[in-house]
């Protein structure tokens, strides 16, 4: 049917409407528009129907709305104001320029159309009053009369753009009429004429296109330089100035350093970007003095009144925190010690507000709270997600939460991801690139566990393993700095002065006679071959009818607590032979009291014990080895069971072990000489106290064994040892503060001491910097306590130039059972490759990044810098030197661009290839592109690429250039759907939570009260978010008694709905999830 309507569907669209009047109708040669839109950016599609135009007039009908408004708001008539309008419409061609696809074929047609304008083929006016709204094209010869019947008028719903004109894949519905009366055509041309005179002060001219042209990047391509800068510019944003007096009184005693009030300014916006950050400097470098600061400016900010602050201290640093917000007159705070967290969960103790009432927490010592299984994990999360009952003027429901801690890493990825999890939900994160951090974290720690669980150490595999972790994680998350990196930065240098050298460890061996290695060999042998340990592995040994009926998990629960026996005795006997000596004969009568419970028919059995809890405390080994043996002795939460209530075999097992243990413990009787101790002695009295190399004559040595201390202290001939453990430290407090801390007022400061034996309960919360040795008589349990052993002595104060470290590395008869070695210098090697470091401080092996991105020789010796600090510091000299020079570079367009000359760059040829700075509002993304491929770079890869010199010049940039930053585009949109399907997914986080989200379902069929329904709902979703980490858990468990008839449907309901109730105002549903963004291109830059 033949219509002068058409609707751009099909091949019946604007464009071809256009093609077939121009093409059949020769003699028009005039072409009048009124639009709503006019884009410069689709011209070039147009421009070749055009070509036998020889008078174009477009009208573009601006939105006057806004002016209206504006008159109305201030009571006065509005007139138009042509200069105004005018400059509405340039910058709107402005951001059309800038928006437009980013092809060589429309920056051509750009060019084309602003030409045109300077050539007088077109003409283009903004009416300045009018709401016009219409769209009408007229199509005439330069004689039309009312004779004239070869014009036409076009009206309807088409703008003269890309949409408009149907040229897009996805075509728009229009409705648009094609009219061929002469009158018609009459009366729009007589229509047009007079709009036209309207405009006649806004028509646009040829210069002032030109202009609107060069504010855009299409103007002129930028010097290298320039593009650095601008580069940088853009990455480091609002980190380039600094408030150096806001919020920063300093209290006598504290000198203002600028370093710190850098992190307070820092750690401040990543508080309120991400609801928490880990305060990570290395040891010794004032943490608790930054976040007492942060703490008061969040105080301030957020309305002293409404502020409510909760500090979870380690108990040996729980002056240190008081004194600290006390000279900074913080008074709205409360401490707790990290043992003692149900206090504040106790809404009965009237010492603390309720966990809601708090907006901000701090948590000293944070790596604590690695472990998600551990009671205090479970409390502080409770804690530190509960929402906010008293918001002030910082908005949100979710506390904010600072992390401190120079080693939040100790073992597996898992220790960042469970801290994480105090502030973040790990399915629904706002962390830039990663909104599913359980997706992100998993692959990570099975590839850890793997690497870990090789004989030796690929010390590369696991650096590279952890490099996306620093980028993607750490980075964002984590304020720190390295001693290295004060020094490079004279600003930063100047406050402190120089700090010493830490060398590099010192290995010290010690020789076994015959006779010990061969009882050492036959120790070590019964210790991992032999002994069954059945004396703590009680409940695995019940028959299977009674161990189901009371235990969980027995032969797991057991099979841990004999390895850890194991370790201990092993470890033990690597200490010193006389903590050795004790602890296997501890074991001894532990065992030999099992066989007698036995005899009596009365067998105790405690098996819930939170092994982790100990340590975390401080306990040493002797100590927990105690608890142990009392909690399977006496726990009164556990019953006592019969003689009959165990496997056959399980007592003369016992009997077995009872045997081996008493024939080693006669054997190790008969040893009266240590090798180890020989040793360590000729050092202290030939080497340690040399002068030269210990100025101080102060002397500090670590040991995880109270046993091994107090033999150490007895061995020693000297009477100026003091011995510390957690039995007295707090009593001998200000002891140690008067003899080891340099900060301690010199008028105060003694020498009645200068060796000290010390368990780790010295290894934080004190300084010891009056040494610059540090002795390792062992390898600790967790080596994270290695680096901040070191830290005692490497702190802010220090006046040596060199630190020594001497580790006593373990035998190679006992490494080769608990792989210490080994496993220490995976742990070290992962906390490096993080998080950054500055030294070695275990073995030789280590490997240190100088660059933080690029792999250097095992063996190298330099400190670790942060180069990306090194680079805003660069900006920040540019920016004081040359001011007026940086805010016309600031003020440059986006999508600046330049061309270079091939070069290589870190081993990377650059040469028909492009980089490219993509941004949208969550994240930054750098990409180099060549002919073959398109590779994400990190950050500090991208400076190194980007930086030039002042003189060097620009070249022309290569064919490629356009097609090399669209394949940028399109990498970092195919990664972001593949992290949106990610959060969509629950399958990420693991079969618990989809048991537990079935559960609540099956469960919600049994409810007819809406209410109730709803609340299991949301309990399902913060499941699915992963909220509280422990929910999946807990219904997994409840899940299995009602499996196993221990309670009935009934009862699994009341048990659900109970968690529902608990958890029912953590429920916030504010995070939506955001469509696939198209990135920004910042700027790029190719190589010829």
């Amino acid at each position: 049917m033949s219509t002068k309507f058409f609707t751009n569907e099909q091949d019946n669209t604007l464009f071809n409407k256009f093609q077939g009047v121009f093409n059949n109708n020769p003699s028009i040669n005039c072409f009048d528009a009124v639009v709503g839109y006019l884009r410069a950016s689709g011209y070039f599609k147009t421009r070749e129907l055009l070509n036998n135009i020889k008078k174009i007039r477009i009208l573009v009908g601006i939105n006057v709305d806004k002016y209206l408004a504006e008159a109305q708001a201030r009571g006065i008539i509005y007139y138009a104001n042509n200069e105004q309008v005018k400059n509405d419409f340039l910058e709107y061609i402005k951001k059309d320029i800038e928006t437009s696809e980013y092809t060589k074929v429309i920056e051509d047609g750009i060019l084309q159309f602003i030409e045109d304008i300077k050539r007088g083929k077109i003409e283009v006016r903004a009416h300045p009053s009018k709401r016009i709204h219409a769209k009408i094209y007229i199509l005439y010869p330069d004689n039309f009369n009312e004779h004239t019947f070869n014009a036409g008028v076009i009206t309807g719903s088409s703008n003269f753009t890309d949409t408009g004109l149907g040229l897009t894949e996805q075509k728009q519905y229009e409705f648009n009429v094609l009219l061929h009366d002469n009158s018609d055509v009459s009366f729009a041309l007589s229509e047009f004429n007079k709009l036209w005179e309207e405009a006649e002060g806004c028509m646009i001219l040829p210069q002032e296109i030109e202009k609107a042209k060069d504010n855009t990047y299409l103007a002129k391509d930028i010097t290298p330089f320039e593009l650095y800068i601008k580069m940088l510019i853009e990455y480091f944003g609002d980190r380039i100035s600094y408030d150096t007096e806001s919020f920063y009184d300093f209290p006598e005693g504290f000198k203002k350093m600028e370093y710190q009030i850098e992190a307070v300014d820092e750690g401040y916006k990543k508080l309120l970007r991400y609801d928490g950050f880990f305060l990570s400097d290395v040891v010794g470098l004032g943490k608790t003095v930054i976040a007492t600061m942060i703490a008061k400016r969040f105080s301030i900010e957020n309305g002293r009144d409404r502020t409510k602050i909760l500090v979870v201290y380690p108990p040996a640093v729980e002056k240190n925190w008081k004194t600290t917000f006390d000279r900074f007159g913080i008074t709205n705070v409360k401490f707790v010690s990290n043992g003692s967290l149900e206090k504040v969960l106790d809404t009965d103790n009237i010492d603390y507000w309720n966990a809601e009432e708090y907006d901000l927490v701090l948590v000293d010592e944070s790596h604590k709270f690695r472990n998600h299984e551990t009671r205090m994990f479970k409390q502080l999360q409770d804690i530190c997600k509960s929402p906010r009952i008293n918001k002030g003027s910082i908005e949100g429901y979710k506390k904010k939460v600072i992390l401190i801690s120079a080693t939040p890493l100790n073992n597996s990825p898992e220790d960042l991801y469970n801290q994480i999890l105090l502030f973040q939900d790990p399915r629904r994160s706002n962390l830039d690139g990663i909104s599913n951090l359980t997706a992100f974290f998993s692959p990570k720690t099975v590839e850890y566990k793997r690497f870990k669980s090789q004989p030796k150490l690929n010390v590369i595999a696991v650096k590279k393993l952890y490099e996306e972790i620093r980028n993607k994680v750490v980075k964002p998350l984590t304020i720190r700095r390295t001693r290295t990196d004060i020094e490079k930065i004279e600003r930063y240098r100047k406050d402190v002065g120089d700090f010493p050298k830490v060398e590099k460890p010192q290995k010290i061996d010690y020789l076994l006679d015959d006779s010990q290695a061969k009882l050492f060999q036959e120790t070590i042998d019964v210790l991992t071959e032999k002994l069954t340990y059945n004396r703590y592995q009680a409940i695995v040994g019940l028959i299977p009818e009674i161990r189901e009926q009371y235990y969980e998990k027995a032969e797991l629960v057991s099979k841990s607590l004999a390895y850890i026996m194991k370790t201990l005795l092993v470890k033990r006997l690597e200490s010193s032979f006389y903590a050795f000596k004790n602890s296997l004969d501890r074991f001894r009568i532990a065992n030999e009291r099992m066989i007698e419970m036995f005899e009596n028919d009365k067998v105790f059995i405690a098996p819930d014990l939170d092994i982790n809890k100990f340590y975390e405390k401080g306990f040493s080994e002797e100590e927990i080895e105690k608890e142990i043996n009392k909690a399977q002795e006496d726990n009164p939460k556990n019953g006592v069971f019969k003689s009959d209530d165990f496997v056959n075999d399980f007592l003369p097992q016992l009997k077995a072990d009872q045997e081996l243990l008493n024939n080693l413990c006669n054997k190790w009787e008969e040893v009266t000489t240590d090798p180890k101790l020989d040793k360590f002695l000729e050092l202290l009295n030939n080497k340690l106290f040399d002068k030269q190399l210990n100025p101080g004559q102060k002397l500090v040595v670590f040991s995880e064994s109270t046993d091994t201390i107090n033999y150490l202290n007895e061995k020693i001939t000297r009477d100026d040892v003091l011995t510390i453990s957690a039995s007295n430290r707090s009593k001998s407090f200000e002891t140690i503060e008067e003899n080891f801390d340099a900060n301690y007022p010199k008028e105060k400061q003694k020498n009645d001491f200068n060796v000290i034996l010390t368990t780790d309960v010295l290894a934080e919360g004190v300084n010891l910097h009056r040494s610059n040795i540090i002795i390792n008589y062992d390898t600790p349990w967790n080596s994270t306590r290695l680096m901040q052993r070191i830290g005692r002595v490497n702190r802010i104060g220090s006046k040596f130039k060199n630190i020594y470290n001497y580790v006593f590395y373990p035998s190679a008869e006992g490494n080769l059972q608990i792989n210490l070695i080994g496993t220490s210098l995976i742990k070290i090697q992962s906390f490096h490759t993080a998080l950054g470091g500055d030294n070695q401080i275990y073995s030789p092996d280590e490997i240190i990044d100088t660059n933080l991105d690029k792999l250097f020789e095992a063996s190298i010796e330099k400190e670790e810098v942060n180069k990306e600090l090194e680079y805003l510091e660069k900006l920040r000299d540019f920016k004081k030197e040359n001011p007026k020079e940086f805010i016309r570079i600031e003020k440059m367009n986006l999508r600046s661009r330049t061309g270079r000359k091939r070069r290589e760059v870190n081993n990377t040829e650059l040469h028909k290839s492009s980089l490219v700075f993509l941004k949208t509002n969550d994240r930054n993304n750098f990409y180099l592109v060549d002919t073959e491929k398109t590779r994400e770079l990190s950050s500090l890869e991208a400076m190194e690429f980007f930086e030039a010199k002042p003189e060097e010049k620009s070249v022309d940039r290569i064919e490629e250039h356009h097609e090399q930053v669209n394949r940028a585009k399109e990498s970092f949109k195919s990664k972001r759907q593949i992290e949106f399907q990610e959060t969509s997914a629950v399958r990420a986080a693991g079969k618990h939570v989809s048991s537990a989200r079935n559960l609540i379902r099956e469960l919600i069929r049994l409810i007819d009260v809406s209410e109730t329904k709803i609340k299991l709902e949301r309990l399902s979703k913060m499941v699915e978010w992963g909220t509280i980490t422990s929910l999946a858990v807990d219904l997994n468990r409840t899940e299995k008694k009602l499996m196993k008839e221990q309670i009935t449907k009934e009862d699994c309901l009341s048990l659900v709905i109970n968690l529902a109730e608990k958890y029912e105002s953590y429920y916030f549903n504010e995070v939506k999830k955001e469509d696939i963004v198209e990135p920004i291109i910042i700027l790029s830059e190719s190589f010829n």
